[in-house]
């Protein structure tokens, strides 16, 4: 099959952020498909195209800016730009099946027009429940983009032959929203088990490198310092552990918006670099050895239940690289932490009691070892990043199938409409 991945935040291994993407582009290349990845050439300023082949598949970088810390109306003109851009691309490409991962959910709009003008389908990937996400994080206030981003949702679950859920809790958002449960598959993040597979020499390496660390116990953030994350929660739990254990170190490596109000309530708490150390995004292919470093990994969200359905990948690379996670949120993951032992369920909102269960856990050395075993044998067991590109590629597989002869998007629609979605005739 040619198959067009449209993904608007792609990463390959040479740059921060998660590289989902990228692995199933690869493994479909390697599984003997023509894979196209169209994506924004966010870091550039040009505002030309570029095509790569690497990794076994093409990407093509289209020339549109962007940056988290764009005001309201240039990320629109962001996203308006790269839709149109990307729609007629993926079209020209002549595709069997087109693949949208949001977010943005403006993501399905390049994907319909080019699965309807090819008479192909589309299958979507659904990263987070948009726009619940932006409405209780506060980024979608105004009641009429509220309104049309709702819409939008309905429009891409209705013109979608089967959708990709990343975790149960956003099947079932999905379905919330009207569409069919049985064209739905959970394709959950996953574990990269070899690329995590390093010597101890590695971590060693990396901590060698800090006179601050060396041989000191080290608990790790990677990830976005956005709003939803709520990284002053781990500033007050780094200020409650210099008091009881200053030998603890804290690393995080990430950059966003609440970068500045992170770093100085460390600097207020007299937290910066002292135990909490801040350091930039790394490349994807950059953290095997921080991981390696670390005895305990950290995900952190606000407490806001609509949150818990997340599958963040620092919670798989914490497995992969079989290190202990402690997350601070509910759902699924701490349903699977508690299970298995792979690691500490923190409570929410509390940052210090947190701190007591942290630097307990550091102290005792059998339970590191056992939920660090605990966590590799989940990533092998359950998300295997091999097994998971096998499920998202039966995904597309059924979709063209099920799509040939009749449109099987027309034929989901009609049978099973999507409450508050008009029908569209093909055309």
């Amino acid at each position: 099959m040619r198959i067009i991945y449209l993904h608007q935040y792609f990463n390959d291994p040479s740059m921060p952020g998660g590289t989902r993407s990228h692995e199933v582009a690869a493994r479909l290349g390697e599984a003997g498909h023509e894979v196209h990845v169209i994506t924004s050439d966010r870091e550039q300023r040009t505002r030309h195209r570029r095509t790569m082949h690497k990794y076994g598949y093409t990407t093509h970088w289209l020339g549109v800016p962007y940056r988290n810390d764009m005001s309201a109306a240039y990320r629109i003109q962001a996203f308006v730009e790269f839709g149109v851009k990307a729609a007629h691309l993926a079209y020209r490409l002549a595709p069997d099946v087109v693949l949208a991962s949001s977010t943005p959910l403006t993501i399905a709009l390049p994907g319909v027009y080019a699965s309807r003008r090819a008479r192909v389908p589309m299958v979507f990937e659904v990263r987070d429940l948009w726009p619940e996400m932006p409405i209780v994080a506060g980024y979608l206030d105004n009641r009429l983009l509220q309104w049309c981003a709702f819409r939008l949702e309905r429009f891409a679950y209705s013109h979608s032959a089967r959708i990709i859920a990343l975790s149960s809790g956003m099947k079932a958002g999905v379905v919330a929203a009207g569409y069919p449960a049985e064209y739905i598959d959970v394709v959950p993040n996953a574990a990269d088990l070899a690329v995590f597979d390093v010597p101890q020499a590695t971590g060693l390496r990396f901590r060698n490198q800090f006179d601050w660390l060396q041989d000191r116990p080290l608990i790790v953030y990677a990830g976005s310092l956005g709003f939803i994350y709520d990284l002053t929660y781990l500033v007050d739990l780094a200020g409650r552990a210099l008091v009881l254990e200053p030998s603890v170190r804290f690393v995080i490596i990430g950059t966003g918006a609440e970068e500045g109000l992170v770093r100085s309530r460390a600097a207020a708490n007299g937290t910066l670099n002292r135990n909490l150390f801040m350091m930039p995004p790394m490349p994807k292919r950059d953290m095997p050895a921080v991981l390696s470093a670390a005895n305990i990994v950290l995900s952190l969200t606000r407490p806001i239940p609509q949150l818990d359905v997340n599958s963040a990948n620092k919670f798989f690379d914490a497995l992969a690289a079989a290190r202990p996670i402690a997350i601070n949120y509910g759902g699924w993951q701490r349903d699977l932490i508690q299970s298995t032992g792979a690691g500490l369920a923190l409570p929410p909102g509390t940052p210090v009691a947190a701190a007591d269960l942290l630097l307990a856990a550091l102290s005792d050395k059998g339970w590191l070892q056992g939920a660090g075993h605990a966590a590799r044998k989940l990533a092998i067991s359950q998300f295997s990043r091999d097994e998971l590109v096998d499920a998202t590629r039966h995904s597309l597989e059924r979709a063209v199938l099920d799509f040939a002869g009749a449109s099987k998007m027309f034929h989901v629609r009609s049978e099973h409409p999507v409450a508050g979605v008009e029908d569209v005739a093909a055309g």
